[in-house]
């Protein structure tokens, strides 16, 4: 039974994988397109709760990576005209390196102080992007030339394909060596350090990780949707839904958060009718849930599988 139970959850993911795979024949263009979003979203709350559900550290600056990586890629497209590939290789390198540039300073404090050093390096990028405006676009948003495909169906699968493997090796990482000693050094950080771990090592590779995953799929998606804006990569506003979705999905589940993600996206389109009341009704359910589940989405469906 101790070899077998770590399965589990492994089984009901590939059926819903999929189930995922063979939607494109039988929804429509806009369901696949909000679906390929969502499968987006579902990457930067993945490398987010990497960063915070193992290391306890609260990254406010999410959109910091996604909108380096997103921006790299679609101004080497837009000026240069380099192959698609080469620029989404080069955006998530870039990320990256600005993550460790980002991670360097902030890890050398903890708590609040590591949030609010994300947090004005989102302000920073914003900033840059307004001043810098003949390159980026400014506040109007970069026109990207190229996209991957015009193909809904395909358009979705290469997000689902992203968001699958993102999921398996972030979640293969964080039930790693890695991931435990990322644990022990979140829960006390003093104690961790005490046993012999490299306690800001570790952060930092997490925080690599985080911004690699988060610069990729940034990258994928200003191929996806032929811009790029400070609305919809680098504002706050985004980087507070991408933290809902992971903790609505569950902390420290990293697939739970790819689901949050659906769930977060699908329920904002559901109350999009009522106007500037989805924004509350979404807040309030998300409130909820984290009253009524503390451990997510993920750990309400797993309490109520018990037998």
């Amino acid at each position: 039974m101790a070899k077998t139970a770590p399965l589990r959850p492994f089984w009901p993911v590939l059926a819903i994988l999929a189930l995922a795979a063979f939607l494109p024949l039988g929804v429509s263009g806009y369901v696949l397109g909000l679906l390929t979003l969502a499968y987006y979203f579902g990457v930067f709350a993945m490398a987010w709760d990497l960063l915070f559900g193992f290391a306890n550290e609260v990254n406010f600056g999410t959109t910091f990576l996604i909108g380096v990586g997103a921006y790299s890629a679609g101004i080497l497209d837009n000026r240069y005209g380099l192959p698609i590939w080469a620029c989404v290789a080069a955006g998530t390198a870039i990320a990256v390196v600005g993550g460790l540039i980002l991670a360097l300073p902030a890890l050398r404090v903890s708590g609040p102080y590591f949030g609010l050093t994300t947090l004005v390096a989102v302000l920073l990028l914003q900033n840059f992007v307004i001043i810098f405006s003949e390159v980026t676009g400014g506040e109007i948003g970069l026109v990207v030339p190229d996209v991957i495909t015009t193909d809904a169906a395909g358009n979705y699968w290469i997000a689902l394909a992203l968001l699958a493997t993102s999921g398996v090796i972030l979640t293969t990482l964080s039930r790693s060596a890695v991931g435990l000693i990322l644990q022990a050094s979140g829960q006390d950080r003093i104690q961790a350090a005490a046993l012999g771990f490299n306690v800001t090592r570790h952060k930092l590779v997490a925080f690599s990780v985080s911004a690699l995953f988060s610069g990729l799929a940034g990258s994928f998606m200003v191929f996806y949707m032929g811009t790029a804006s400070i609305g919809t990569l680098i504002d706050i506003t985004i980087g507070v839904q991408i933290i809902i979705a992971a903790v609505l999905g569950g902390r420290r589940t990293i697939i739970g958060a790819a689901f949050g993600a659906i769930f977060l996206i699908g329920l904002t389109e559901i109350l999009r009718p009522t106007g500037e009341v989805a924004t509350f009704l979404v807040s309030a359910v998300a409130l909820l849930v984290v009253i009524l589940a503390p451990n997510g989405l993920t750990g309400m469906v797993a309490r109520k599988a018990r037998p």
